[in-house]
């Protein structure tokens, strides 16, 4: 045909060369007759792209000589993220002065051996596009450094010195005793109770035991912790076998290769002598109630206050990490969901929950009502937060243990299927950031030496049954309840009215009778 070229005027295979009949460019040439379903004469066959096997995006494990394991997950991307985790926090300091942990965080990054100052490690950092961060939790202490992955020799050198060669000289000890001051006197003046709250409910069903001792450092032994008392605690805690070298985006070989170089054999700072024996404490569950009087009228003050509120947080035991209970509970956590009073709405943002369903949506006076689920190796801690005016507390305790009562009651399989699917939505969004695949890497070797991918998570979500809700459910009301209350409590019902409510069929808190109104 005229203005088609001579190879594609015809099909040798299958003669379809009236496809295009009638049809013409604007310029007057017909419109090649070619079928899309046989090859083209003369190109080369097409070599299609192929999904990667799966074994280059497993986590790789490799314990080293004196007990140190190094995980890795491979990521596409130029920055990796890389750090230190250590089987150490605050439910460790039985046997020393509560706060230890708290001091090391803040202390982290700070000169060591080979940097005379923080300003040299950020400086040493800044060369590879870096920044870093250490978070501590009542189980880890997570140091963690994101940078180029052309730098991986710089950052393992230096997280093997932050961590093993620490100056913790007069002057960082002292700055970091003010920090702690001014961060606990602005943790009693935030608007938002919840880090506070959250202290409160595992010091209740914790008490005085492992993950129930306190987080931050009470302001009394800000002046006793030094140089001297933290050497203590890091020749116990900071040894090989407790810790883990993660890092996402990089090569396997690379970062065991670097971790040979400097963490193995490397003598810390604090000296190789044994230390005291390591608390291997297994969690206590008490239950009990932790109560704070305290005026919330003048939280926020200014053209539009927070009115004046009282918190209660009520929890019961649920299940550690480890056990197979501890989806079924995930799912719960996600199906009871809950939020504040206002929100944007939108899809995925839990607006079926039953927490906005029951609780939220019926009574406009609650300012609050929110699921929680705390996990730990050994133990765990389902709970709801709500808030309230003060003169509604008893009516939010009775809604609060109505719904934990119900909790135990029929479960919709349209409920469960949305609650299963947010779950493994929020499950696989989160672990779209390399820091969080770093975190998760991290905390699953440490806890366990290997790590359960998202694909075999969310097959186990999809196995979750009503009959797995009920079963967890009914095993967890039988525990004493731990209740936190914060706030003007004048109408706070007892522990024991409230003990009576959840092991009642209908949730409801025993009636009182007053002669005198």
């Amino acid at each position: 045909r005229s203005g088609a070229p001579a190879a594609l005027t015809a099909c040798p295979v299958c003669r379809r060369c009236g496809l295009a009949a009638g049809r013409s460019y604007s310029g007057g040439g017909a419109y090649p007759s070619v079928s899309l379903t046989c090859p083209l004469p003369g190109v080369p066959k097409a070599v299609f792209a192929a999904a990667e096997s799966r074994e280059r995006f497993e986590t790789r494990v490799t314990v080293l000589e004196n007990g140190l394991r190094v995980a890795s997950q491979n990521k596409f991307g130029q920055f990796c993220t890389v750090g230190v985790l250590v089987n150490s926090g605050s439910r460790h300091e039985a046997k020393y002065l509560s706060g230890i942990s708290h001091f090391l965080e803040k202390l982290a990054f700070s000169s060591t051996a080979q940097f005379g100052s923080k300003d040299e490690i950020l400086l040493t950092l800044e060369k590879h596009g870096g920044i870093c961060d250490c978070q501590a939790s009542r189980d880890t202490i997570m140091y963690a450094v994101s940078a180029d992955a052309r730098g991986l020799d710089t950052v393992v050198s230096l997280l093997a010195d932050v961590t093993l060669q620490p100056r913790l000289s007069d002057e960082e000890i002292e700055m970091t005793r003010m920090a702690i001051r001014f961060e606990l006197e602005d943790l009693n003046m935030r608007p938002d109770p919840e880090p506070l709250l959250t202290e409160m409910i595992h010091a209740a069903a914790f008490r005085d035991n492992t993950v129930g001792l306190n987080r931050f450092c009470p302001v009394e032994n800000t002046d006793k912790i030094d140089r001297a008392v933290l050497h203590s605690y890091l020749s116990s805690y900071y040894t090989p076998d407790r810790m883990v070298l993660a890092g996402v985006g990089i090569e396997h070989e690379h970062l065991v290769e670097c971790a040979r170089k400097y963490l193995l054999g490397v003598e810390p700072v604090w000296g190789s002598g044994q230390g005291r024996a390591v608390d291997s404490s297994v969690a206590q569950y008490t239950g009990g109630i932790i109560k704070v009087e305290k005026d919330m009228s003048d939280v926020s003050l200014g053209p539009t206050p927070i009115p004046e509120l009282t918190h209660i947080m009520i929890g019961l035991e649920s299940c550690s990490f480890l056990e197979d209970d501890f989806i079924p509970f995930a799912v719960l956590n996600m199906m009871m969901g809950g939020g504040g009073s206002f929100s944007a709405g939108g899809p995925g943002k839990g607006m079926f929950t039953r927490l906005y369903l029951n609780v939220l949506n019926r009574h406009h006076w609650m300012y609050n009502a929110t699921s929680y689920h705390h996990s730990y190796e050994d133990t765990g801690l389902l709970c709801i937060h709500a808030s309230a005016d003060p003169k509604q507390v008893r009516e939010m305790v009775e809604i609060i243990t109505r719904e934990f009562i119900l909790m135990a009651g029929a479960v919709g399989e349209v409920e469960l299927e949305r609650a299963k699917t947010q779950l493994k939505s929020m499950l696989m969004m989160n672990l779209e950031s390399r820091p969080v695949i770093f975190e998760d890497v991290g905390r699953q070797v440490l806890a366990t030496n290997t790590r359960k991918l998202p694909h075999e998570l969310c097959d186990l979500i999809s196995q979750v049954k009503p009959s797995d809700i009920k079963r967890v459910v009914t095993k967890m009301l039988h525990k004493k309840p731990a209740v936190a209350a914060l706030g003007d409590l004048t109408d706070l019902p007892t522990y024991e009215h409230i003990q009576a409510a959840l092991s009642s069929k209908d949730g409801r808190l025993p009636r009182l009778y007053r002669l005198f109104r």
